[in-house]
């Protein structure tokens, strides 16, 4: 079973959509037994929070279910449990490496590095911008999708 926690500042926009996504995508491939997909903050913002009304919209639009989530805080505890550690943006991966001391088994990616792009997934909290960031969290999806098929499952 491969582990895989999406990771953002609140657990409300940008990892709850990389958990609908991947989990839409999975579910397509007919793999869900094979992955366990999760979400959490780096911050403790929004904890408890469901997700952003902009997030809903947006994969409602898309014909994504939105997977039933509150907002929880990623622990040092995570890295044990996961396989995978995917953060959004450069923060993100700043903070996921603070809160784990570290990455000794190099579990800590930035989404957007599976398509070959290094640059971060911008937040729709701050730009209002859902369609971009969808559109960059499918493309991350996408290519992490087909990385783990040629290396995982």
């Amino acid at each position: 079973m491969i582990k895989i926690l999406f990771v953002c500042h609140g657990n409300i926009c940008r990892s709850t959509m990389c958990e609908s996504v991947m989990t839409h995508l999975v579910n397509q491939k007919n793999i869900a037994d094979q992955i366990t997909i999760r979400s959490a903050a780096t911050h403790n913002d929004e904890i408890g929070s469901p997700p952003h009304y902009g997030t809903a919209q947006k994969l409602k639009q898309e014909g994504i279910p939105l997977i039933p989530h509150q907002a929880v805080r990623m622990t040092k505890a995570d890295y044990d449990k996961y396989d995978y550690l995917i953060g959004m943006d450069t923060a993100n991966i700043r903070n996921m490496t603070r809160i784990t001391n570290g990455d000794p088994k190099g579990k800590i990616y930035k989404l957007l590095s599976f398509a070959g792009l290094g640059r971060d997934i911008a937040d729709p909290w701050y730009t209002g911008n859902f369609d971009e960031t969808y559109a960059d969290v499918m493309k991350g999806c996408t290519a992490f999708l087909e990385y783990l098929g040629k290396n995982c499952i």
